[in-house]
């Protein structure tokens, strides 16, 4: 039922809080709410020249820094940093979750705690542009998706410049070392080098 859909609660809890946001607009950062409604709680630091598209929510504490760019659909939970340079596009960010620098995130999810080293990207969309296929113990699963990111488990960390091929998911803990690529679904635990 597209009333229950994630994306469809999710906009409904931005629709609800954008009047009473409307103040909180700060000098020097650009919003385009022509799709939607952009949310910034009170407390969240929105450093200048950041750029950011509705529908789109920045919770509570969350650092969006220097020339961040914060596209449609996205979600940026209590906590998290979205630093210099990077963008986030039709993503969640949950508590504490970590993109510092040079980072993208596609269509993905990063659970608490999560960090990304410098320059890693989440890639979301195969070359031939066609439907994106997990990897599960050596068989391909269909996603129903054109484009899937990665999911990480919560507290994961990604080492500077290492990528996820689409369709990626890593269990909690999980550690990838720098200059790293990683396709497939993974354990908790698990060590990429």
């Amino acid at each position: 039922d597209s009333k229950n859909s994630l994306k469809s609660q999710l906009l409904d809890l931005v629709n609800s809080r954008h009047e009473r946001n409307q103040k909180n607009h700060r000098r020097g950062i650009t919003i385009d709410e022509t799709k939607g409604p952009v949310v910034v709680e009170d407390s969240a630091n929105i450093e200048e020249s950041a750029h950011l598209i509705g529908p789109c929510y920045v919770g509570e504490n969350a650092q969006i820094r220097h020339g961040a760019y914060i596209r449609e659909n996205s979600w940026i939970c209590s906590d998290a940093v979205v630093g210099h340079c990077s963008e986030i596009k039709h993503s969640i960010l949950l508590p504490g979750a970590k993109a510092p620098h040079f980072n993208y995130v596609g269509d993905s999810i990063l659970g608490k705690g999560v960090n990304l080293g410098a320059g890693v990207k989440l890639s979301n969309l195969r070359n031939d542009g066609t439907e994106v296929f997990l990897k599960i113990d050596g068989t391909r699963v269909p996603s129903g998706l054109r484009k899937f990111g990665a999911v990480l488990g919560e507290n994961t960390q990604l080492g500077c410049n290492s990528v996820t091929n689409p369709g990626v998911i890593l269990g909690t803990n999980s550690v990838v070392w720098p200059n790293t690529t990683v396709t497939g679904v993974h354990p908790e635990q698990s060590i990429h080098r």
